[in-house]
């Protein structure tokens, strides 16, 4: 991956950052789903893991640099094998993916069980994750694809 298509991606990954913010921020905004506030556990377990409290700065900071970065590297390294016609659509399988490793890994890690299915609060936590998930990974996939015109939509 050559400079120029890594930095795309990276703006592509900061673009599905960008939407997946603005739906954290209706979401509270709203009083959606108030007592369901991942970020919340995950800084109580990182300072349980630490030893010391984490700012949020840290975690929207460790969240921005996850969903740019990392995640906008290994689409547009997973671009020309997602199935898919469209970007929206690769962002879309790319998403189900990413929520699915989320389901079974990140939620039970924070005590909240799989898929979030341990808040008491029915299947909404996980349809939620899905959405803002999908609207992260959407995002990413259509900002990707105008950003790489020429990148191997199969």
């Amino acid at each position: 991956m050559n400079f120029d298509r890594l930095s795309k991606s990276v703006a592509a990954g900061l673009c599905g950052s960008v939407a997946h913010s603005a739906l954290m921020a209706l979401k509270a905004r709203a009083h959606i789903l108030p007592s369901f506030e991942p970020y919340e556990d995950l800084q109580t377990l990182m300072t349980a893991f630490l030893g010391t409290a984490v700012h949020p700065v840290v975690l929207w900071a460790l969240s921005y640099f996850n969903g740019a970065v990392v995640l906008g590297f290994l689409f547009g390294r997973l671009f020309g094998w997602l199935p898919g016609r469209s970007g929206a659509a690769k962002g879309t399988v790319f998403g189900l993916a990413m929520w699915a490793v989320m389901g079974v890994t990140f939620f039970p890690a924070i005590g909240k069980g799989l898929f979030a299915s341990n808040t008491g609060l029915g299947y909404a936590p996980t349809l939620f994750t899905l959405a803002m998930v999908l609207t992260y990974s959407i995002t990413l996939g259509v900002a990707y694809s105008v950003f790489n015109p020429k990148a191997d939509v199969r």
